[in-house]
């Protein structure tokens, strides 16, 4: 079961009012008036702004709302006062302080009272919703996102993109378990998520691998300081026809705080400063990312649950391959099997009898494995691990393999199975 813990401002029933005040306000209005003529920044004021730490952007936001809730006009000025010298080009905050400066002479009853083109407007009104739905409804805890099964040792990282909520979460592995560490707010393909072609504007579902880092010095000037591309189209993805390629997690043209939630060709788009942060959370080649349509987080009973289930399955697997008794092995696999050449189980098994029959006796064993349920399925799980095998008293071999396991009535079976 998914669910969000509020934080501790929700808890007070602060939140509770700034997102009746705050999000009624975006969605259906209300309306505040300022009485008084103008509003100067106060000593203490002008003081923070000589502070070179910069504030947090979404704080400053939620800061706004709150003192809007309770009346505290001036202090929300302030607020988006020092929210734009900050961030001169976050255009959300230039919008609230322009709704704001507006309350001098009117009264605004709805979110950008001001004038602009209604296309730019609403983009600003579907963004300030979604950074402050996620900032009041924060992830607990207790729970982790069902999807992540098994990292390796050496994964010190992995991201997690809730497509709805348009936000990427960031979990540390801590011996096995994780821990959220921060999240940031995203933005996607243009027309949602679950890429099947190229130029379709949208953003893929599944689960990749940063392959590279690209320096803003490489890049034009709209990818922002720099680019992490990941590897779409995987093997899933190859399998099932799906096309395209250059999906990137990258970041905003100089003139751009950052985009609305919809608005990319199918990238995952983030702030400067926060994609600069995110760069050192990531190493090339090992750093998952967790693209879901909406993450769902389960409690650590049944996260345990279906990660040893996972590493049952492939374990008995590992004894069928040990035992090179053909027909035990084969049973591990789905009629529906396809290799990554597209080759069906009959043709892809056939190639591997020789070595059966000539291979009296061999061990396995597995390490640095991973397993991931895939993003919105109940029925497929992937994993990933090295297969050391000994043949005879001295043939060594090692192979990194990734396996597809997909549920077919009871049972689950092999569907594709790849080595890297």
């Amino acid at each position: 079961m998914f669910r969000f813990r509020p934080n501790a401002h929700a808890r007070s029933g602060t939140i509770e009012r700034v997102l009746f005040f705050g999000l009624s306000w975006l969605v259906v209005g209300g309306g505040w008036a300022i009485s008084s003529p103008s509003l100067a920044k106060s000593p203490l004021a002008a003081a923070a702004m000589s502070v070179p730490v910069k504030p947090d952007p979404e704080g400053l936001l939620i800061e706004v709302y709150k003192d809007l809730a309770a009346n505290h006009l001036r202090a929300a000025q302030l607020k988006a006062d020092a929210l734009v010298e900050s961030y001169p080009n976050f255009r959300l905050g230039h919008l609230i302080r322009g709704d704001l400066l507006l309350m001098h002479t009117q009264r605004v009853a709805t979110f950008g009272a001001v004038k602009g083109a209604e296309d730019k407007l609403k983009n600003l009104r579907e963004e300030a919703m979604v950074r402050l739905k996620s900032l009041r409804e924060r992830p607990d805890p207790d729970l982790v996102p069902r999807s992540v099964l098994q990292l390796r040792e050496d994964q010190k990282h992995v991201l997690v993109v809730d497509a709805k909520r348009s936000r990427l979460y960031v979990y540390e592995n801590h011996g096995g378990q994780l821990r959220l560490a921060t999240d940031y707010y995203i933005s996607q393909g243009k027309l949602g998520i679950n890429k099947v072609k190229a130029g379709d504007q949208k953003t893929p579902i599944g689960v990749y691998y940063i392959t590279s880092r690209l320096s803003g010095a490489r890049l034009p000037d709209f990818y922002g300081i720099g680019a992490l591309p990941i590897n779409y189209p995987n093997e899933w993805d190859k399998l099932n026809g799906r096309s395209g390629s250059g999906i990137w997690l990258h970041g905003t043209p100089p003139d751009s705080y950052s985009r609305p939630p919809l608005s990319s060709d199918g990238c995952v788009v983030l702030t400067n400063p926060d994609l600069n942060k995110l760069i050192n959370s990531i190493e090339i080649g090992t750093t998952p990312v967790i693209i879901s349509e909406q993450v769902e987080f389960v409690n650590k009973t049944k996260w345990a649950n279906d990660r040893n289930m996972a590493v049952k399955l492939v374990d008995e697997w590992r004894r069928d391959l040990e035992s090179m008794d053909y027909k035990r092995l084969i049973g591990n696999y789905s009629r529906q099997f396809k290799s990554e050449r597209g080759e069906d189980l009959a043709t892809w098994f056939g190639k591997q009898q020789p070595f059966f029959s000539s291979v009296k006796n061999m061990s396995v064993k597995l390490r640095d494995a991973t397993f991931f349920l895939y993003p919105g399925r109940d029925d497929l799980i992937v994993g990933t691990f090295t297969e050391d095998a000994l043949v005879g008293k001295s043939r060594n071999s090692s192979i990194r393999k990734r396996q597809y396991w997909t549920k077919e009535g009871s049972e689950w079976k092999i569907i594709s199975e790849t080595n890297l």
